[in-house]
């Protein structure tokens, strides 16, 4: 299936109605992989009532404790956002990002928030690109299983317009997970905080913000966080030799 390295993850929905209306949708689609971070109620009669027919996605959907849990194996990760951030962050709009999504084969999750607050600061530091759906501005806010339908019939469009000629041009670099990014802005922090460079003041959570938003723009391969990581390790070995 064309689609299938693309997850859908939920965080913390809480009508289950919102559950089973995605899960219609991305059945309608072609998408099947579908994660959900501590819903507040599921399973839910009132998921599979509203599933009509997709009640499969929610049998085969994995529950997560933490969003890391649910993106560790992804190498690609946009966050839906009904609005814009005061932070400038890379952002896409439906089809753009089903153009970017169904031009690689990189394992895909595309991060769908809270009805009433959407995704956190913290959440979106995991992504690398922002997903704005754009609305009339009186009325912007989209029900969050309507966002999935949208995103997800972009995706389907996409991936149903390319012919053979262009499957051979896919993307098919092997980028670095959420597992090692994560691995990796824990080893960057280490190292900055031991040459000095963060101090314990208002603006270190700013300053690792705005690092992280850098390397998640750039979209790392892992042979180049594999380099990254040696350099940090160097830098390590020469402050302990120096002591």
């Amino acid at each position: 299936m064309p689609l299938s390295h693309v997850r859908i993850v939920m965080i913390n929905t809480t009508h289950p109605g919102n559950i089973g209306g995605a899960a219609r949708a991305m059945k309608n689609m072609g998408l099947a992989d579908l994660a959900l971070v501590e819903p507040k109620e599921f399973p839910s009669g009132d998921a599979i009532a509203r599933a009509a027919g997709a009640s499969d996605l929610l049998d085969r959907a994995r529950v997560c404790a933490t969003l890391d849990e649910a993106i560790a194996d992804c190498e690609l990760v946009i966050g839906a956002s009904a609005r814009l951030r005061s932070i400038p962050w890379p952002q896409l709009d439906p089809r753009e990002c089903a153009a970017k999504v169904t031009g690689t084969t990189a394992r895909t999750a595309i991060l769908f928030g809270r009805e009433h607050s959407g995704l956190t600061n913290d959440e979106l530091e995991r992504c690398h690109f922002l997903l704005h759906i754009p609305c009339n501005p009186e009325f912007s806010s989209l029900n969050v299983a309507a966002a999935v339908q949208v995103v997800a019939y972009e995706l389907f469009h996409a991936g149903g317009q390319r012919d053979d000629g262009l499957a051979s041009m896919v993307d098919e670099t092997a980028y670095a997970n959420g597992v090692q990014m994560e691995s990796f802005f824990g080893h960057l922090e280490d190292v900055l905080r031991e040459i000095g460079f963060l101090h314990e003041t208002k603006h270190v959570m700013s300053i690792l913000r705005r690092l992280r938003r850098i390397f998640n723009r750039t979209h790392l391969e892992e042979k180049e966080l594999h380099l990254l990581r040696g350099i940090l390790t160097g830098v390590q070995r020469r402050i302990q030799s120096s002591r």
